[in-house]
């Protein structure tokens, strides 16, 4: 009893159990199996077209899930396995499409298919579906023995895909190798006649497409490829952007990205298609970065635009939405004029295109000088506004501009609106900056004027000149004028030494500035003043000086741009009464290169005075030039080195002193020079002058007939000046020296002699040779005079002639007289001779000759007249042939006749004759008519004596007379 109550609920429990699995198998949907209708494929694409159906189908449409199987080559090589989710309608085909990596010409591929409902209309599935039968994808190419094919054929793809080049090649080719370009490419093989080449992240190469060429190395070598043409990658559209000008269209613009083009119509440019989602409108762009929408009056504000790029490849699209209100870029304001209002101002009009009294616009306005914005303002306007410009400077060209942009919903400016205008010229402003340089030059003042060019706003026009008015405060009603044309900015006056007031104006066209007023004092150019030397910077100089009064106007400092140039180029700075320092910058300031300050103090009566003088250096350099060395003395221990012209104030630096070396063979140094080294380590003596005013040095120890070698430099802060090669000296012996200090002094003496001669030398000619013999003066008389004769001039008792010539002789009309042998005592007759009248003139006439130790040369080249012996009232017709009567009795009267005078003597008759050589006396009737030339001789030897009534003997041609004098009677 027991047993069967414990084992009827057991059973119960079983049979409850067994009912419930019945029921949750039967309620369990049956597996669906897809029937495969049709597989097709599409070779240039590659692609695999499915489509199938679902037999016994309980409802009119589930959701299922496909699960697509491929193989390669044979059903058990799966390469591609893929769940396709869709809903499925009864009676209805289901279509899927597959890409294959590789071309589909080369290799079979199978296909089947399975099912699983996934739908909640339908009791849940929990396995998979039957599997389709097999459907095979098969190209059936064939390829004959001797051939190869490649696929694909001229590809179109993008950069950076991957791609797979299948080779198919008959029986009869083996060892395929291709190349890329030039590049060689390996592949796999896919079986005995078929290899793949996988090419990964191709690149961009050129649009006309990359090559792929193959050859075989067994078999027929027939090259054979294909032209892979990479495009670019498609980009989206970039900054698209809508705008209205006039609310009749909209602008529309965008950036298109890189251009995916590929030449032989593999792939045309990208198009660009517009679509407005609220109208539906879709517009296609001819153009590939711009299109303009047309708006429909009144149809809407809102705007949603879609812009699509799309190429044979891939499509990108953008989109953008807006108000068109906020998209307002109003078109450049029109009819724009200026009117000039006097020479400072100028008032702007313009009009902006209308788009209802309700919308307003906001103009900007600028006005424009020399490129740069000088003035802006913002003016709103409805239709037309205007605006005045002041403050403009006279005589500038300015540009105003004008732009306009939406004042509710601001998007875009307008374009600018430009106007030119010129403001009309005014007298200047401002007085000129002057200043002067003066000196003194022959007891006046040079003065040079300066003066600073007005500014732009100052000039208010083009400077025509410069009025200058020089004002003698002596004399302040007498002014000067001067007029300097412009662009000079100087100008030279020449002045006294008074002072004076001096005024300078700028002209223009329209009038003249205030003038610029300087006094010159009585020492202005004269002050002398302390110099300072100070230490410049990079590029400026600090300078600072003592106040000198408590009544000044200001200060000046002056100086000079370029020290060291001709041109001076004075430059000044105008400085207040309470500034003692100043830094004065400049660009021109250079290394190495002296700058000289002067400070001035200006009174308030406008004069100017030199309070202190300043020079440096912005940097000093050493000496760039060493001075010329002259030995102006040396002896045999010593000699003295020179260099006066080396002027140390135009050097790099200050000079501090001079390095003097000397080196010879002993090379001993005695103090003060010191034993050094050069940078060639050549051993010298060095000498150290410190200063630089001292410009000669003597070299002392020396030994005579030694060769010494020297070099002298200069100095500064930097350093010392540049090496240079030796002068070479050599000192002289002792004895040649002390024969110099002999000699010397004689020489000196003789030339003194010389020059005290050439002095006194007509002095000595008068005592010595005179011009014309004067017997009486000669030392002969002094001989008489010592004997006390009576007779001073002559008595031929005291004469004893060492010489004769016969004059005449008594043969015939013709008498001649030569001159030979001695002449006796007691020949000559004891009473005077008889001279003839003119009428007997052809009697016998004695000669006596005598010495005459004062007549030589000289006397004959002196001009002595030679005169013809005869009576002395024939002589002016006889003397005409050497010399004017006249002249002959002046002769006789002044200088021959007074003694006979005085000395009366019954041989006063006789006349005296000096002659070079013995004349020869002829007829009378032979007498030249021309005066015979003189014969020259060595001196003058003889004199001789005739009877003064002799007459004129003839002479022939060839005679020469040198000189006669005639006393005759009656003529004393």
């Amino acid at each position: 009893m027991a047993f069967s109550v414990v084992l009827h609920p057991a059973f119960l429990l079983a049979v409850l159990s067994l009912r419930a699995s019945r029921s949750e198998v039967l309620e369990e949907p049956l597996p669906l199996t897809p029937e495969i209708h049709k597989v097709s494929f599409q070779l240039k694409l590659q692609e695999v077209n499915l489509e199938w159906t679902v037999p016994a189908l309980t409802h009119e449409e589930l959701n299922m899930i496909f699960q697509i199987e491929i193989s390669r080559l044979n059903i058990s090589n799966t390469i591609w396995v893929e769940n396709y989710s869709t809903t499925v309608k009864r009676e209805e085909a289901v279509r899927w499409n597959w890409t294959s990596d590789i071309p589909l010409e080369c290799v079979k591929h199978f296909i089947r298919i399975r099912a699983l409902v996934d739908d909640t209309k339908s009791l849940p599935q929990s396995s998979w579906g039957n599997w389709s039968s097999w459907k095979e994808v098969n190209a059936k190419v064939s390829v004959e023995p001797d051939k190869s094919l490649i696929f694909p054929k001229d590809k179109v793809l993008e950069e950076g895909s991957n791609v797979t080049i299948c080779l198919m090649y008959g029986q009869n080719v083996y060892n395929v190798s291709c190349k890329l370009q030039d590049e060689p490419i390996h592949g796999e093989q896919l079986d005995s006649h078929v290899s793949l080449l996988k090419l990964n992240n191709v690149v961009f190469l050129s649009d006309t497409g990359t090559n792929i060429n193959c050859q075989a190395t067994k078999g027929p070598k027939r090259i054979f490829g294909t032209v892979l043409f990479v495009s670019k990658v498609l980009e989206e559209p970039k900054n698209v952007s809508c705008e209205t000008r006039d609310f009749k269209t909209l602008d529309c613009s965008w950036e298109p990205g890189v251009d995916t083009t590929l030449t032989w119509r593999k792939q045309r440019f990208q198009n660009y298609t517009l679509c407005e989602s609220f109208s539906k409108r879709c517009e296609v762009s001819n153009y590939r970065n711009s299109y303009t929408w047309q708006i429909t009056e009144g149809s809407q504000e809102m705007y949603n635009f879609t812009l699509t790029a799309e190429n044979q490849l891939r499509k990108r699209s953008v989109n953008i939405n807006f108000n068109l209100t906020h998209r307002v870029h109003p078109k450049a304001p029109q009819d724009v004029t200026l009117k000039i209002i006097g020479a400072t101002k100028a008032n702007m009009t313009w009009k902006v295109h209308s788009h209802g009294n309700n919308y307003t616009l906001l103009c900007q306005v600028k006005l424009q000088y020399g490129g740069e914005v000088i003035h802006e303002h913002n003016v709103s306007v409805h239709m037309s506004a205007n605006y005045l410009f002041s403050d403009l400077d006279p005589d500038t060209k300015y540009k105003a501009f004008v732009r306009c942009a939406s004042a509710n919903h601001f998007w875009k400016w307008s374009d600018w609106t430009q106007k030119e205008f010129s403001t009309p010229e005014t007298a200047p402003s401002q007085a000129l900056d002057v200043w002067r340089q003066v000196w003194s030059e022959n007891g006046r003042r040079i003065v040079t004027l300066f003066w600073k060019p007005l500014l732009k706003s100052q000039a208010n026009g083009k400077i025509i000149s410069y009025n200058i008015v020089v004002e003698n405060e002596a004399k302040p009603t007498e002014s000067e004028h001067y007029c300097v044309w412009a662009p000079a900015l100087s100008t030279n006056l020449s002045l006294d030494l008074q002072p004076y007031k001096i005024r300078i104006t700028a002209n223009n066209s329209m009038g003249a500035s205030p003038e610029s007023l300087m006094v010159l004092s009585n020492d202005s150019g004269h002050e002398e003043v302390k110099e300072k030397t100070i230490k410049g910077i990079k590029d400026a100089f600090n300078i600072s000086w003592e106040p000198v009064s408590g009544d000044t106007m200001g200060y000046v400092v002056d100086w000079c741009a370029h020290s060291q140039d001709q041109r001076c180029d004075l430059q000044w700075k105008n400085l207040g009464p309470n500034t003692t320092s100043t830094t004065i910058t400049s660009d021109d300031f250079k290394p190495g290169v002296r700058y000289n300050f002067r400070i001035f103090e200006r009174s308030v009566e406008h004069k100017a005075r030199l309070v202190e003088k300043q020079r440096g250096y912005t940097q000093e350099l050493a000496p760039l030039v060493n001075p010329k060395v002259e030995i102006p003395y040396s002896t045999p221990n010593s000699f003295v080195l020179r260099w006066p012209d080396y002027d140390s104030d135009f050097q790099a630096g200050f000079i501090k002193g001079y390095l003097v070396y000397v080196k010879s063979k002993e090379m001993q140094c005695n103090q003060p020079w010191e034993r050094t080294l050069l940078p060639d380590n050549s051993v010298l003596c060095k000498y150290d002058i410190n200063g630089s005013e001292t410009k000669t040095l003597t070299v002392e120890n020396l030994q005579p007939e030694s060769l010494y070698e020297f070099f002298v430099t200069p100095y500064t802060s930097a350093g010392p000046g540049p090496n240079e090669t030796f002068t070479k000296v050599t000192t002289p012996d002792a004895r040649s020296h002390m024969l110099l200090q002999i000699i010397l002094p004689m020489t000196l003496c003789v030339l003194l002699s010389i020059i005290v001669c050439y002095w006194k030398s007509q002095w000595v000619k008068e005592k010595c040779y005179p011009d014309i013999p004067n017997p009486y003066k000669s030392s002969i008389l002094s001989l008489i005079k010592s004997k006390k004769n009576p007779h001073l001039i002559m008595n031929v008792k005291d004469c004893i002639p060492d010489v004769l010539e016969v004059i005449n002789k008594a043969e015939g009309s013709k008498t001649q007289c030569v001159g030979s042998g001695k002449l006796h005592i007691e020949d000559v007759p004891t009473k005077p001779p008889i001279v003839p009248t003119e009428k007997d003139s052809s009697g016998p006439v004695p000669c006596i000759f005598f010495e005459n130790f004062t007549y030589d040369q000289s006397a004959f080249d002196s001009g002595s007249h030679g005169l013809i012996p005869g009576p002395l009232k024939d002589t002016a017709h006889q003397l005409g042939l050497l010399a004017p009567p006249n002249k002959f009795q002046n002769v006789l009267k002044n200088d021959y006749m007074k003694p006979l005078v005085e000395s009366p003597t019954e041989e006063t008759s006789l006349i005296y004759v000096s002659q070079l050589a013995s004349p020869m006396c002829g007829d009378k009737d032979t007498l030249a008519t021309e005066p015979p030339v003189p014969v020259h001789g060595s001196e003058y030897k003889r004199q001789m004596v005739v009877p003064g009534s002799l007459a004129s003997p003839s002479l022939k041609e060839d005679n020469s007379l040198t000189s006669t004098v005639l006393l005759g009677q009656g003529e004393q």
